[in-house]
């Protein structure tokens, strides 16, 4: 059979919604904060379903009660959900291959979601594990925050958070090596190279080794398929991934 993107991920969702009126849900919209177009959830793996749901209409059009984590998963804007749903992938499974301080992780990306009403909305999602028990993820949580000010080319921009988090990017970058995409840390590392440091000053002044600075940018060369440095530099910039 043909691998589909998000295939293990979606082995771990439903289309059930959050019921709002629950004793959980009520102390999750007490005590957890929200900011104006922001969209959050809670998935609770335990229960296979959504367990909170708070400002979805006012970002995407659906009520809370509505809402659902495969309808999250699927209202990716086609450009961006190749690579959106590999992402889920990846870097649920890495978190699932860890038993510590998983709470510590998550990963944010830039992309487009569909609204209800056919129109293009610009979001920062982050995700991250919620909670945890006896070394495996229960629930997690989503961010959905609004932000009209970003300005996207066909380079996906994501970044990954953790205890480990050379290693979750490191793993991330491997899974996704085939997609247009950059990471934090490569862009970090390329915004310097732009503003004329050598890959030894980087290196210096990010307290990382030379080799490290090297596969930040070396792979970059293939992804983008560019022939130089000046050349890599000048994509950077035509795709809005350098301001």
């Amino acid at each position: 059979m043909e691998k589909n993107f998000g295939d293990y991920s979606r082995m771990f969702i439903t289309d059930i919604p959050a019921d709002l009126e629950s004793e959980q849900a009520q102390y999750f919209k007490r005590t957890i904060p929200k900011f104006p177009e922001e969209a959050i959830y809670i998935y609770s793996f335990k229960e296979n379903r959504m367990v909170f749901a708070s400002g979805w209409e006012e970002v995407v059009g659906y009520r809370d009660d509505e809402i659902n984590m495969l309808a999250i998963v699927n209202m990716s804007a086609p450009e961006f959900a190749p690579f959106s749903h590999d992402l889920n992938d990846k870097a649920l499974k890495f978190i699932h291959g860890k038993n510590e301080d998983l709470e510590s992780y998550s990963f944010t990306i830039e992309l487009k979601k569909i609204h209800k009403n056919g129109s293009e909305v610009p979001v920062v999602a982050r995700v991250g594990v919620f909670s945890s028990e006896e070394g495996k993820v229960t629930a997690i949580i989503g961010r959905f925050q609004v932000n009209r000010n970003l300005i996207f080319g066909r380079v996906m921009r994501y970044a990954a958070f953790g205890p480990e988090k050379e290693k979750f990017e490191e793993e991330l970058n491997k899974a996704l090596f085939y997609h247009l995409a950059i990471s934090d840390k490569e862009k970090e590392a390329l915004s310097m190279v732009s503003r004329g440091f050598s890959f030894k000053e980087i290196a210096y002044e990010l307290n990382v080794s030379h080799s490290a600075i090297e596969k930040r940018i070396i792979p970059l060369y293939k992804r983008f398929e560019v022939k130089s440095l000046t050349h890599l530099v000048s994509f950077a910039y035509d795709n809005n991934i350098l301001p």
